[in-house]
């Protein structure tokens, strides 16, 4: 329940918002049927022009017993800077009203002129623009009330033709309902909340007005209603106390009326113990609570894409940029994945370097053969160069294996984390067709890094094979060797060269030349892999992606852009009440505090 200037805040607002997202009509369609409105229903007497008038704050309807609204008044406020208040009718666009009271009257005339001084009704709407420093821009329509039986002088049709016209303006999409019952009445039997309940059953534009509370028989209260449990609508109802025809009579301005409504939720003792859920500030509340629920939905779900090729080519490319930010923090540390390319370089590699069969390469039988072969029918003079050369390339050629090895394991995890990164992009989660697609692009990407990756680590393994580092040769000179046959350290004759001292010292030459170009691989082959694919991923992995959607037309980003109809009808609802909520909660913010 809340205060007429929270209903007035509410509603206000609520319309506000809704000129934005509302249905703009079709052909055929006049302006104002085409704009969002607030339609306020109810059966006679119900209260609803007062409602009315403690909106707009205004005395300008007429009054009296029976049917006296017989046809729908479209009314337009209009905010202005400053000035005199001063009203317009459609029908004579060249006079001003300045005096209310002339207004009252001119609506009583213009309904008169259509449907004669009878209780006949007509849906031929009157148009009346009120422009003021103090309303905002809203337009409401008050509607004929809802009666069970005609009276005298009325068609028997009347009932149910009344019944038509209202419901054709609150069955439009772009309607808020204002359900006015009055609290002296059993809610169970309200026309305005049954006609609601049909035309809008989830009970997102429907809010229920309870007037008349101070008019309660003595005893009674609505706080069953109030509270939610006689009926529940899905908007917390609003409780309303209008000014009596007392007041009315003795022209009660409605800032004094607002002020006194105040007072009377604050100190009456049915419903004061309500006060710390009722009134503005607790609306803004819950409509804020609302509002966080729905943000929190929405951005699960994701937010509205529009149709135009631009606007989808953006979207395509902000959750392109999203992809990319989650896969940079995978890489960089700020999310897990990263260190693991760390351990190939640090572990993996040596590890496999470690496990080459070097030692079977380098053994004293194996560089007997070799340096045999390699001297041919004529051995060698001094040192075995061709022998060296041959044992120092064939142990080389061993660390391609573990450098492709390097290359593929750094791909993998590569991979690894451009699947993770896209299940961990929460905007990509409803488009599972652009997901392949950039999965499907960064994959491709990968592939091209790895292929320039394996090409490198090899150059730099056949560098190493390709020229020797002269200065490590130069130290090794074939040294008389010393043995138990040769104590007195005597020159050993070259047919003794084959000796296995001979050769276990080339085998040992040549494994520290090995060992010292493993720990140059040790370092280059990671330089390598980072350089080729981690920096070219970090750096371009969407780039040949970013050009291809550069061509597609409309209807492809569309494809890729694919959603579940559900999720976008979900999706199209949630927008449209959160920007209602907001606005209500904005309107409700400065009424509040006076703004």
């Amino acid at each position: 329940m809340a205060t007429m200037d929270s209903l007035i805040g509410l509603v206000n607002k609520i319309q506000r918002a809704c000129t934005v997202l509302g249905d703009h009509g079709g052909e055929g369609l006049s302006l104002w049927e085409a704009l969002p409105s607030v339609a306020v229903v109810g059966g006679q007497s119900s209260g609803k022009s007062s409602v009315l008038e403690s909106i707009v704050g205004r005395d300008f309807l007429p009054r009296g017993s029976g049917i006296v609204t017989r046809r729908p008044l479209v009314l337009q406020l209009h905010k202005t800077d400053g000035g005199a208040e001063y009203a317009e009718f459609l029908h004579a666009p060249r006079k001003r009203f300045t005096d209310f009271a002339a207004v009252r009257k001119e609506i009583a005339d213009e309904t008169d002129r259509i449907t004669g001084k009878t209780k006949q009704i007509s849906n031929i709407p009157i148009h009346l623009s009120i422009y003021s420093p103090h309303v905002v821009n809203l337009t409401l329509i008050d509607l004929p009330g809802l009666t069970k039986v005609a009276v005298e002088g009325q068609p028997e049709s009347i009932v149910q033709d009344i019944e038509n016209m209202v419901r054709s303006y609150v069955e439009k999409p772009n309607c808020i309902i204002l359900a006015i019952s009055p609290a002296n009445q059993d809610i169970a039997t309200s026309d305005a909340i049954k006609l609601a309940r049909e035309v809008d059953p989830t009970g997102e534009r429907t809010f229920g007005v309870l007037t008349k509370l101070d008019l309660m028989d003595q005893g009674t209260n609505a706080l069953d209603v109030l509270e939610g449990r006689a009926y529940r609508l899905q908007h917390p109802w609003v409780g309303v106390v209008n000014r009596s025809q007392a007041e009315i009579n003795k022209n009660v301005d409605m800032i004094a009326a607002r002020r006194k409504e105040r007072e009377y939720f604050e100190h009456s003792p049915e419903y004061s113990h309500l006060s710390h859920k009722m009134g503005s500030e607790y609306l803004a509340k819950l409509l804020s609570k609302t509002i966080d629920e729905i943000n929190a939905e929405l951005d699960r779900i994701g937010r509205p894409i529009a149709a135009d090729g631009g606007a989808q080519l953006y979207t395509i490319l902000e959750m392109c940029r999203a992809f990319d930010k989650v896969f940079k923090e995978h890489l960089d540390g700020g999310r897990p994945g990263g260190d693991r390319i760390y351990g190939v370089f640090d572990h993996q590699l040596p590890a496999a370097m470690k496990k080459l069969p070097l030692d079977r390469h380098l053994s004293t039988s194996n560089v007997r053969k070799v340096v045999a072969e390699a001297d041919g029918y004529q051995p060698h003079l001094i040192a075995p160069e061709q022998g060296i050369r041959r044992l120092i390339d064939g142990s080389l050629g061993y660390f391609k294996g573990p450098a492709e090895a390097t290359v593929d394991a750094v791909h993998l995890i590569l991979k690894e984390l451009v699947r993770k990164s896209i299940a961990a992009t929460v905007e990509l989660k409803r488009f599972p067709s652009l997901q392949n697609d950039i999965a499907t692009a960064a994959n491709d990407a990968l592939e091209r890094f790895r292929d320039e990756s394996r090409r490198t680590v090899l150059r730099l393994v056949e560098m190493e094979s390709s020229y020797l580092t002269v200065e490590f040769f130069r130290k090794i000179q074939m040294e008389p060797e010393k043995n138990e046959k040769n104590p007195n350290n005597k020159e050993v004759p070259n047919a003794d060269r084959y000796t296995d001292i001979h050769l276990r010292r080339i085998g040992s030459n040549v494994s520290a030349y090995v060992g010292m170009v493993a720990d140059t691989l040790k370092n280059t082959i990671p330089k390598a892999a980072v350089h080729c694919q981690v920096r070219e991923a970090k750096r371009a992995l969407l780039n040949q992606f970013y050009i291809n959607i550069g061509k597609k037309e409309k209807e492809q980003l569309s494809g890729m852009l694919d959603e579940d109809p559900a999720l976008m009808a979900r999706r199209e609802q949630l927008a449209k009440r959160l920007a209602l909520y907001k606005s209500a909660r904005d309107d409700i913010d400065s009424v509040a505090w006076g703004k």
